[in-house]
């Protein structure tokens, strides 16, 4: 499923890409983004948010680490970075929850091969999100 709503003037108002394979938690940061301000487009497969990237330059992007495979998240993360790397990413992952591991991208090395600006652990606070969002944003 491919959703794009806009809640102002296409001029003013920057786009959101959400991947997720989870549809509550996709329909919730959607509705959430929207009354915020912001276009959203989501997509619930890196498939799908390939084709959605084939048409369409989002600001900013909030990616699942897990969506078909283990690791779909950290190439659809490279796939944006080399569409544009002026895009931000956000990667947002269970796995600490799930398994009690961390993932973290402390280190330069760790960084350049996870791709992503922020990593961000689930459950995360909304707040938390929209903070990341618009810090990253300022910079574009």
């Amino acid at each position: 499923m491919i959703i794009v709503t806009t809640t102002s003037k296409p001029t003013e108002t920057k786009t959101i890409l959400v991947v997720d394979d989870d549809v509550d938690y996709l329909s919730q940061v959607e509705s959430r983004l929207r009354r915020a301000g912001f276009a959203v487009l989501t997509a619930e497969s890196q498939h799908q948010a390939e084709e959605i990237l084939a048409t369409h330059k989002p600001d900013l992007a909030v990616v699942d680490l897990m969506l078909e495979h283990t690791d779909s998240g950290i190439f659809l993360s490279h796939h944006i970075k080399k569409k544009d790397p002026r895009i931000p990413v956000i990667l947002v992952t269970g796995v600490t929850a799930e398994t009690g591991m961390e993932l973290d991208a402390a280190t330069a090395e760790e960084r350049s091969w996870v791709k992503a600006d922020v990593l961000l652990d689930k459950p995360i606070r909304f707040e938390q999100l929209l903070r990341e969002i618009e810090r990253l944003l300022k910079g574009h």
